[in-house]
């Protein structure tokens, strides 16, 4: 089945699939996190500080990630690597909440299950512009997407080191494997996981290491099924060890902090909002 980037043209703007599901990836993430400061009476305004340094510091994270592995300028069009943008958002809210002065351990309680429900959600947008999709495959749900980035050409396939059939023609289309999807619906699954494990009576943050975990394991696998030319390391992609290392991480942050105690929220998450606008 072929798929068309989804693209709404208003004059001189244009709207892509995948702006607007990062722009609900956002929306999604802040009423996440301010759900889970009101359960516990805490500031709701943290969400949007948090949301704030995540966008920025996320995209620049990715923008970097993308020149350190293809080269390219900070401000040339395109380009973003899922992993960097994870690295610089994390970076970005931690010194946020650093001059807030709100414990670190209460920044990652909030975004556990917050993270995975705003991945699944912006993974969609790039099944929408045909992105980051997977080797070829005759199964029932592949999809071909002609005007991809790039197509799903033989030749642009092949440029991956994509094994295609001998003698096809470039220009053909090939169907592939939407891993977009499965990571949408990896996440997905991981999400509702995390949301029911959020008041576990561990200490403060232990469900962040959870998360990492999970999505770990997640990109490792669908990364499988990816068309990528960076399978350079023992036939590993840069993404697969970069999970081994956030998994690692993970367990050990859980085992560290899930007999600890509850942290004190510190005095700004302790703020009703009123008093943080005076």
């Amino acid at each position: 089945m072929p798929v068309y980037p989804f693209n709404i043209q208003l004059g001189p703007l244009l709207i892509t699939g995948y702006g607007l599901m990062m722009m609900a990836s956002f929306l999604v993430g802040a009423w996440l996190i301010a759900l889970q400061l009101d359960e516990r009476g805490l500031n709701r305004n943290y969400s949007s500080d948090i949301i704030f340094a995540a966008l920025i510091g996320g995209i620049l994270g990715a923008r970097l990630w993308y020149m350190a592995l293809h080269g390219g300028t900070l401000f040339s069009r395109g380009g973003l690597v899922w992993y960097g943008g994870f690295l610089g958002g994390v970076a970005a809210v931690m010194i946020n909440g650093w001059r807030l002065r709100v414990p670190v351990r209460w920044t990652m309680q909030v975004m556990g299950a917050t993270l995975a429900g705003a991945y699944a959600i912006g993974r969609v947008g790039c099944f929408l512009v045909g992105d980051d999709y997977g080797r070829p495959t005759d199964l029932p749900w592949a999809i071909a997407f002609p005007a991809g980035l790039p197509p799903t050409t033989a030749g642009e396939l092949a440029a991956f080191g994509v094994g295609v059939p001998p003698g096809i023609d470039p220009s053909t289309v090939l169907a592939v494997h939407p891993t977009q999807l499965y990571e949408t619906a990896l996440m997905f699954l991981a999400f509702m996981v995390l949301w029911r494990w959020r008041r576990k009576a561990w200490g403060t943050g232990a469900i962040f290491g959870v998360y990492l975990m999970l999505a770990g394991v997640e990109r490792f696998f669908v990364e499988i099924f990816r068309a990528k030319d960076d399978r350079f390391l023992a036939g590993f992609t840069v993404a697969q060890l970069t999970s081994v290392l956030i998994v690692t991480v993970g367990a050990a942050l859980f085992l560290r902090l899930r007999g600890a105690e509850q942290t004190p929220a510190g005095a700004y998450l302790s703020m009703t909002p009123k008093e943080t606008v005076k």
